[in-house]
């Protein structure tokens, strides 16, 4: 295609032809006052002279037509993967591609919308502004976005050079059911109730039901759940008691309700950490030596904890008639801490005690009973374990997980872990804490034997048990056959981890999750998108796969690894946003890769409500794809883009310049011989003769 024009490239810049035309101008116009005869052909020499210093030119150019250019925005976020919503869009691209290749000279740009990183939703408006910098504006005729229209970035529409349509995805009759947690505090105090407040709402066409309920399971760290009625559309404020210390996993899950769209957005996951206000603990020493101050220094170096520390400073059977009840500075209250209160105190600690007749064996009675209900009871013994007036002879006996021959080992000996101590949480890895040279040596223990439960973790002299651990009941014991743990704190040639030892021995015994025998964790990466699943056994073998179960409900195996005596590990790619569930032999457990709900299901129900505003600015409408997909037609900029089964885009006419000719209208001398000759005649005209002189 040629097309042709004038152009100008005058020799003078513009104000100074604009000067002269002013000039040309005024003495034509004096000429004309005068009544020159003249004054035409001196108009007309001056607009040869003008026409001569803009150098007037005509310029052709071959211009190649360019095509239109439709973009169209396929939304491919995880919204638009529930009920039929991709087949819809799958459909609906197939059908835009082969309107727009019906049109002649009209191409088609595809642009994906793919979930934002770090549970950003969908970036429909960020896509199609990429989509529109990829591509020039003259070009673009229209733009169609294929979507639910549950973007999150609507804010950030770009400016469109053509009309923009939304084809929306769903079915109007579509309804959803969802749980949300409004309330839950990361920390709460064992013990004492916290409060989280649920909410469940419907969404859409939802069934009209006024009192409607939900069914609601809550389930604690992976347990069997507890199944309870919600109200629907009401606030619901849930008191929930935390089992035990460190982390507590809470997990809500809706049942599924005939005709909702997902249940992807019906389960959540808090986590909630459980602190003790105080940790009250109760520790009776039988008589002064060396190793006492170190479990009250130990104990009182801890501000969180409410030590009650009682020793008998002077045995009964110095007999010089000197009352018991006189032996103390304020009275031994024996029947309020071993009768009233003694469900009150987290650990009790009995540091070489012997029977010397303070405490009636009612009150060890009452002692063992506490542990059977869940207490814990750590025995730091002495020689005094093997003689006659031993604990091991009261009715403490029936849950101690050991049994004396009453000999002593003395001599020196280095502390080792056994195999079991090895895999077992309480002592796994001490070994790389021992100074230079190994740990240092204690010097006296007591032989015993373990019995029933009791786990051997520790071994000394002769490589007989020297820590023995048990779980009896609902509680713990745990019984350290030595009085030299004191040495590791003195630093003696060079000491141990007698401070890291001795806190997770507690730790153990008041159960908190990251010293159970038997655990299975997983820790999710969400800027990696990963899982990390670790499992921790007693047992020599290695576990069996554990499966994986994804938000879209996927199983997955997942073969774990030795990392560590008692320690499996292995990660897995999480690509999907939401909740885990990680099950191996009957352990189970719950895990949320970013929020469990992830911000692409908060709004399930496909609505122009957003996007309509973005739409209805560039001249769009908006269609429901369910009602059939529309027709496609070409539209003039100023007439209406949109209609009942139609939407249009707007054809731009760009081209490529390919070639361009400039010719002068006239050379210079042609100028200045047309103005020459209109002056002569001018001259002529009114100089006295030639046509046009007046008579005389």
């Amino acid at each position: 295609m040629t097309v042709g024009g004038l152009v100008f490239d005058p020799l003078l810049g513009w104000p100074v032809i604009a000067a002269l035309a002013a000039a040309a101008l005024a003495l034509c116009a004096l000429a004309v006052w005068r009544g020159l005869a003249g004054w035409p052909f001196r108009i007309g020499a001056a607009l040869a002279l003008l026409a001569a210093l803009a150098s007037p030119a005509i310029q052709e150019e071959d211009r190649a037509p360019l095509s239109d250019i439709v973009i169209a925005v396929v939304d491919e976020t995880a919204s638009q993967g529930v009920s039929d919503r991709k087949v819809q869009t799958e459909a609906a691209l197939v059908a835009l591609r082969a309107k727009v290749a019906a049109l002649p000279g009209t191409e088609l740009r595809v642009a994906r919308v793919r979930d934002a990183p770090e549970n950003g939703g969908s970036p429909v408006m960020a896509t199609l502004a990429e989509a529109l910098a990829a591509e020039p504006r003259a070009r673009v005729a229209g733009a169609v976005i294929l979507s639910d229209g549950q973007a999150h970035d609507a804010a950030l529409a770009p400016p469109m050079p053509a009309p923009m349509h939304l084809l929306l995805t769903g079915h109007a009759g579509d309804w959803d059911r969802r749980l949300i947690v409004k309330n839950a505090p990361a920390f709460a105090i064992l013990g004492e109730p916290v409060t989280l407040t649920l909410r469940v709402e419907d969404e859409g066409a939802a069934p009209e039901s006024e009192g409607a309920v939900a069914d609601l399971s809550i389930a604690i760290d992976g347990g069997e759940p507890q199944w309870y009625s919600a109200p629907v559309g009401e606030d619901l404020d849930l008191s929930v008691t935390l089992p035990h210390g460190g982390q507590n996993i809470l997990q809500f899950e809706l049942a599924e309700a005939p005709g909702e769209l997902t249940t992807r957005n019906n389960a959540s996951v808090t986590t909630i950490n459980g602190v003790r206000d105080r940790l009250r603990v109760l520790l009776v020493s039988g008589e002064p030596h060396a190793g006492e101050r170190v479990w009250r220094n130990l104990l009182k170096s801890d501000p969180s904890v409410d030590l009650v520390h009682f020793t008998i400073l002077r045995p009964p059977e110095k007999q010089d008639g000197i009352p018991v009840e006189e032996l103390s500075l304020i009275a031994f209250p024996t029947r309020e801490l071993f009768v009233e209160k003694i469900d009150e105190f987290d650990l009790i600690i009995f540091d070489r005690y012997r029977l010397r007749g303070i405490l009636p064996l009612s009150y060890l009675e009452n002692v063992r009973d506490y542990v059977t209900r869940g207490g814990t009871v750590l025995v730091a013994a002495g020689p005094e374990f093997g003689a006659a007036d031993s604990l091991w002879r009261s009715p403490l006996a029936e849950i101690l997980p050991v049994v004396t021959t009453s000999r002593v080992l003395e001599g020196g000996f280095r502390p080792k872990l056994t195999p079991l101590g090895q895999r077992h949480p309480v002592t796994q890895g001490l070994e790389a804490l021992a100074p230079k040279g190994g740990w240092g040596r204690w010097f006296r223990q007591i032989e015993i034997a373990a019995r029933g439960q009791g786990q051997v973790v520790m071994e000394g002299a002769e490589g007989k048990p020297l820590l023995v651990l048990a779980r009896e009941g609902e509680g713990r014991v745990a019984v350290l056959a030595s009085d030299h743990a004191w040495l590791w704190g003195r630093g003696y040639e060079g000491g141990g981890p007698q401070l890291e030892l001795l806190r997770r021995l507690a730790h153990w015994m008041l159960k908190e999750p990251e010293l159970e025998e038997e655990t299975l964790t997983a820790l999710p990466d969400a800027e990696e998108r990963q899982l990390t699943v670790t499992r921790r056994t007693l047992s020599e073998a290695p576990p069996g796969p554990a499966t994986v179960t994804g938000p879209d409900g996927a199983e997955t195996p997942l073969m774990l690894t030795p990392h560590a005596p008692g320690h499996f590990e292995a990660t897995m790619p999480a690509p999907q946003v939401g909740l885990y569930r990680i099950r191996q032999d009957e352990l189970e457990t719950v895990v949320a890769l970013g929020p469990p709900a992830p911000r692409e299901f908060e709004q399930t129900i496909a609505s122009d409500a957003v996007l309509r505003p973005a739409v209805e600015a560039a001249g769009g409408g908006v269609l429901r794809l369910e009602d059939g997909f529309p027709d496609l037609r070409r539209v003039g900029g100023d007439r209406t883009a949109a209609g009942r089964g139609w939407i249009g885009i707007t054809p731009r006419g760009a081209f490529l310049t390919q070639d361009v000719r400039v010719a002068a209208l006239l050379p210079g001398w042609a100028w200045l011989l047309i103005a020459a000759t209109l002056a002569l005649v001018a001259w002529l005209r009114e100089g006295g003769r030639g046509p046009g002189k007046p008579a005389s």
